[in-house]
This record gives structure tokens, C-alpha cells and sequence, in this order.
């Protein structure tokens, strides 16, 4: 049976390799490894293939709404007229929420909630011990757990 955890590269790691040792489980039994981080920023617009959930679009298109409606009411008592003011709300609405959304990733990335790297911990044992070290690997603040069985 092999079981596969992930956890944050912190303490917790070697708490977790030293407390499995303890419970009798071989150091060739036990292999980590840590993943790399990604060195170049994500790409900022979104594809056809490839989407990260944050869209720059949304709040452009709220804005340039709002503010092409704003601009078409109150363009009827302005000089140029309820067409005029409703491209001019319409384009300023879609560039403020461009801007802010622009702004928000950029504060994002030099902020420190970026994910950390991950280390990659797995355990080579007999299925008595499956419920022991799931136990201990959860205790040790494991982001995830996979167990697969030989066959």
C-alpha cells in the first residue's frame, strides 16, 4: 500500500517524517520531495485553452454598463446629447473597471498570499498501518492524503 500526502514546505514536514519513524516506519519506506515554484507570472488575459477563474471583464462590463446608462439619461439635459454621453460613460466606465481589476491582481502577486511550494511525502507500508499514519499525517497539518492500494 501507498500512501501519498502533500504538505506546506514548513517544520511540519520533518515533524511529520520524525514522528512516522517513531511508529516504527523504515526511512526506505518514506521518500519526499518538494515541487518547484513557477517562475513566470501567469498570463494575465485568459484563453480559449487555459482560464485561471479571475476574468478581467467582469468588472469592466458592470462599470461600462453603469455608466453608459448614466450617460444616456443625464445626456438629455447635457449640450451633446443622450448618445454622445452614453459612448463617453460607456468607455470611461469600461477603462475605471479595467484599471481597478488591474490594479487588484497587481496588489495581489506582491502581497504574500501566494501559494508556497508544496513537498510531496509517500509512505510505503503493510494495511494494518493505513489508519495510524493517516491519522498521524493529518495531524501534522497534511494539505491532502491519497492512498492506493497494491493489487
Amino acid at each position: 500500500m501507498l500512501i501519498i500526502a502533500s504538505f506546506e514546505k514548513s517544520i511540519m514536514v520533518e515533524m511529520a517524517i520524525s514522528a512516522l519513524q517513531k511508529h516504527e516506519i523504515n526511512k526506505e519506506h518514506i521518500f519526499a520531495a518538494t515541487l518547484d515554484q513557477r517562475d513566470t507570472p501567469r498570463p494575465l488575459f485568459d484563453s480559449i485553452h487555459q482560464a485561471d477563474g479571475f476574468s478581467m471583464f467582469d468588472l469592466a462590463a458592470i462599470l461600462g454598463t453603469c455608466f453608459m446608462l448614466l450617460g444616456a439619461i443625464y445626456g438629455y439635459v447635457l449640450t451633446w446629447g443622450p448618445i454622445i454621453w452614453g459612448i463617453i460613460g460607456a468607455v470611461s466606465g469600461i477603462l475605471l473597471g479595467f484599471l481597478i481589476k488591474y490594479s487588484l491582481i497587481k496588489s495581489r502577486k506582491t502581497k504574500s498570499h501566494r501559494i508556497t511550494s508544496e513537498v510531496i511525502i509517500m509512505i510505503r507500508t503493510e494495511k494494518e498501518n493505513k489508519d495510524k499514519i493517516e491519522n498521524l499525517l493529518w495531524e501534522h497539518n497534511a494539505l491532502g492524503l491519497s492512498i492506493l492500494k497494491d493489487h
